[in-house]
């Protein structure tokens, strides 16, 4: 029988991996749903399938969805979104499509007025990403969906 001997850089280096925190080797979509939930002031919630939640304090839900390319999605069941919403999902959008958030948020607003007042959802790409809202005013839980999200290479 051959002698499968592992030489003992290799074994060292297979054995760190192995010891390596869990979240050193988390998903992608992990470390990105973290940072998200840094910069708006959430918490990582928990994760079904490719979508992660993100809590926030207040009538505002936040999750990214990792598919071919991530989407952050927010929702509110205020009659009117708050300044906060378009304020946490721009921010959050700077960290997903790399565009400033001040550059962000006034497109993400005028996708959800464009929805509002065309009973429709709205839909406004820019530069290889895309900005999206819904609006359901006789809903109870759910009055404004919006999303941003990179556009998939094709």
């Amino acid at each position: 029988m051959p002698d499968f001997a592992v030489p003992r850089p290799v074994l060292a280096a297979l054995v760190g991996l192995l010891l390596l925190p869990t979240a050193a080797r988390a998903d992608p979509c992990d470390d990105l749903a973290r940072q998200i939930a840094g910069a708006i002031g959430g918490r990582v919630g928990k994760r079904a399938g490719p979508s992660i939640d993100i809590r926030v304090a207040g009538p505002i839900t936040f999750d990214v969805t990792c598919r071919a390319e991530p989407i952050v999605q927010a929702i509110s069941a205020e009659p009117s979104p708050s300044a906060a919403f378009f304020h946490d999902l721009s921010t959050a959008s700077e960290i997903l499509v790399g565009e400033p958030a001040a550059r962000v948020e006034p497109i993400i607003a005028n996708a959800y007025r464009t929805a509002l007042s065309e009973r429709r959802k709205s839909f406004i790409q820019q530069n290889g990403w895309s900005a999206s809202c819904y609006t359901d005013p006789g809903s109870s839980t759910m009055r404004t969906l919006c999303s941003v999200g990179r556009i998939p290479p094709r």
